[in-house]
């Protein structure tokens, strides 16, 4: 038996323990209110619409989400393995699509990215942050948890506690009625985006582009504000310090490239480097580079790019630009685009 199958063996004991022991806790959770109603959804996928009266008896994990999130794509392996083994036991899960980027609104966008991200279970499309503020909700991803009788017991806002939520939704199931339930907890096999991130190391922030929240720019200039200028690279960066080489638009929502050739280069330190972007006109198609240090990054690209750093642009979405293979330390990553129209939105690290 290999070392990694021992290791695995011996968290699925652990993860096993822990379950049981839940079984025969006492606890009692807390009462949160009922389960808000999802009237204000702007529309549904792979379902119809979905009201708390018509999910009386169901225990009801609610999910907000927004397909662009890193934060959300890591919870995602285990969004898909709750709805796989707990469906059939009387789970039903409901992701809350609530978009932050202007694109993350177009219909076709969230269908296809839901489809291509394995999303089998309903989605609310929560345009309008209608659901959102019925539940009085202020992050992506967030969790909320709702008895068979339609009431909140439990919520967890952020990344982590899959094992505690897990054990959360058995308990509510089991107090629901579910009779020989797996207390196995799932085990996930994630890849790409979906890989939790190197907390250890991770010393880089979200950062946006655009000027309406953006930090760390080393020209930012009010003055230069939704103006195509030409801006000049900076042969140093601080840490956390991003440059744009070329002619951009720094606009409140990203920043637009406005002429093929140019570049925007980012100090971090972190295991990974994403970076949310997309073409316009959407379905446009703009081939990039990627550098590390200034070189191809070889064994340090990302999913979306290969071993010379070569990606295409062709939907705005996050993509997987740098992860490092060895050991990590203060790098620069730079981007470079054969052709304008491309948007910049947000830097993302794990």
């Amino acid at each position: 038996m290999s070392d990694d199958r021992v290791d695995d063996d011996r968290a699925r004991g652990l993860f096993r323990s822990l379950s049981h022991r839940l079984a025969g806790d006492v606890e009692q959770l807390p009462d949160e209110g009922r389960l808000p109603s999802f009237e204000r959804a702007t529309g549904w996928l792979n379902t119809e619409p979905l009201t708390p009266e018509g999910l009386r008896g169901r225990v009801v994990l609610i999910d907000f989400w927004t397909y662009t999130c890193v934060n959300w794509l890591r919870t995602a392996p285990y969004l898909r393995a709750w709805h796989r083994k707990y469906a059939d036991a009387g789970l039903t899960v409901v992701g809350v699509h609530t978009p932050e980027f202007g694109f993350e609104h177009d219909r076709d966008n969230v269908t296809a990215r839901t489809r291509a991200l394995g999303v089998e279970y309903p989605v609310a499309v929560d345009d309008d942050y209608g659901v959102w503020n019925d539940f009085a909700n202020h992050y992506w991803p967030a969790v909320y948890l709702a008895d068979a009788a339609g009431r909140l017991r439990y919520h967890h806002f952020g990344e982590g506690e899959y094992a505690r939520t897990e054990m959360m939704i058995q308990r509510l199931l089991m107090d629901a009625g579910a009779r020989d339930l797996d207390m196995d907890l799932v085990m996930v096999d994630p890849d790409g985006l979906e890989v939790a991130a190197d907390w250890r190391d991770l010393r880089s922030p979200e950062t946006y582009l655009g000027y309406g929240q953006s930090s760390g720019f080393v020209s930012e200039s009010a003055d230069r504000y939704d103006q195509s200028e030409q801006y000049h690279g900076t042969p140093s960066l601080p840490l956390n310090g991003w440059a744009l080489d070329g002619r951009w638009t720094h606009a409140q929502h990203a920043a637009v490239l406005d002429e093929a050739g140019g570049s925007v280069s980012f100090a971090f330190h972190a295991r990974d480097a994403n970076l949310v972007m997309g073409p316009t006109p959407a379905g446009a198609s703009i081939p990039f580079q990627v550098l590390l240090d200034g070189r191809p990054p070889g064994d340090a690209h990302g999913t979306d790019v290969d071993a010379d750093g070569r990606g295409v642009v062709d939907r705005q979405d996050t993509y997987q630009l740098i992860r490092q293979r060895d050991g990590i330390d203060e790098r620069v990553v730079t981007l470079r685009f054969d052709r304008p129209g491309l948007e910049a939105y947000c830097f993302t690290f794990g």
